[in-house]
């Protein structure tokens, strides 16, 4: 029988006139971690058609895939491993991910010298950039999607994440709507909602630059646990109750959801292709954004792979068990 592993490598399927995508040429920069506050090199490298995602630890030279089941850690940011090889990890995944999955790019080698991904801005935009001036490229084999067939939801308290269908009348060839709500004791952020059909334009202008933020009275707590080492206000908003410590102020004055949906669109990217149909979620994080996909796939009833399989690829789709 198949593992959840082997079910969910979509490489494998077609979607008619939809090619898969690469990038043009390689591309580099350089910053530090925003949790380990290490120095980091990081390239992005176009891949072969059906490569996927895939993290390169140049340190280690290993290879970590870019999948909700090699997913390790959820605590402030997501993280990907190989199973069985301890410190084989990197980690601030899903900026980057979020930057590549809006812009359908399918197929890249990302080349990283650490055990985390630089923080940059904290933001989205520096990806978007890299990506935009690399350029982007159809190079053979076609896409695959993940149409969503019924609700997949999942729960902690209060706090919800679910996958739907499009209703009716609201199908989208690839397209996914995310809705999302955040409700904070802080009143510098509070109730916040945004809704989005995803696609390169409205990532652009919608979600990219919105920043990581924090709390004043969690930086101390949180270095002591060994996070936020590399923090500062060049890379997170930093919040008191009433006041924004940047001095720049905000980017948007519902900065805070967007970047929660930011983090939505870069952890859902794990899937392994692109998800057709609605995400609505409340108070949600990388935690339950992972529980999310472990859920979707537990069950093959759930979702269908949209295209056909490629001669000499015989993938089939099973229940995990």
């Amino acid at each position: 029988m198949s593992s959840l592993r082997d079910r969910t490598n979509f490489s494998g399927f077609e979607l008619p006139g939809v090619s898969r995508r690469t990038l043009k040429s390689a591309i580099d920069c350089v910053g530090h971690g925003l949790h380990s506050g290490v120095p980091v090199r990081l390239r992005l490298m176009p891949a072969a058609p059906g490569a996927g995602i895939v993290f390169l630890r140049t340190d280690l030279d290993c290879r970590i895939p870019a999948k909700f089941d090699h997913v390790s850690d959820t605590r402030l940011c997501t993280v990907l491993s190989l199973p069985g090889r301890p410190g084989a990890s990197v980690g601030t995944v899903e900026h980057l991910m979020a930057a590549l999955a809006a812009n359908e790019i399918d197929d890249v080698i990302v080349e990283v010298s650490a055990a985390e991904l630089p923080i940059l801005d904290g933001s989205a935009a520096p990806y978007l950039f890299l990506i935009q001036s690399a350029g982007v490229v159809e190079h053979g084999g076609a896409r695959s999607s993940i149409e969503i067939l019924r609700s997949v939801r999942v729960e902690n308290g209060e706090a919800f994440a679910e996958l739907r269908p499009h209703g009716a009348g609201a199908y989208s060839a690839l397209g996914l709507d995310l809705s999302l709500a955040i409700d904070f004791p802080c009143q510098t952020i509070g109730r916040q909602a945004l809704s989005i059909s995803l696609n390169p334009e409205s990532f652009a202008a919608d979600l990219a630059s919105a920043r990581t933020f924090t709390m004043a009275s969690e930086v101390e707590s949180l270095k002591k646990m060994g996070f936020a080492k590399g923090g500062s206000l060049a890379n997170a908003i930093v919040v008191e109750d009433t006041k924004v410590m940047n001095p720049e102020g905000l980017r948007w004055q519902d900065e805070f959801v967007r970047h929660k949906l930011l983090d939505v669109v870069g952890d859902l990217a794990l899937a392994g292709g692109p998800l057709i149909g609605r995400f609505i979620g409340n108070r949600t994080g990388h935690a339950l954004n992972n529980k999310l996909l472990h859920a979707l796939f537990a069950d093959s009833a759930n979702y269908q792979i949209t295209g056909n399989i490629f001669a000499g690829s015989p993938l089939q789709l099973r229940a995990a068990v």
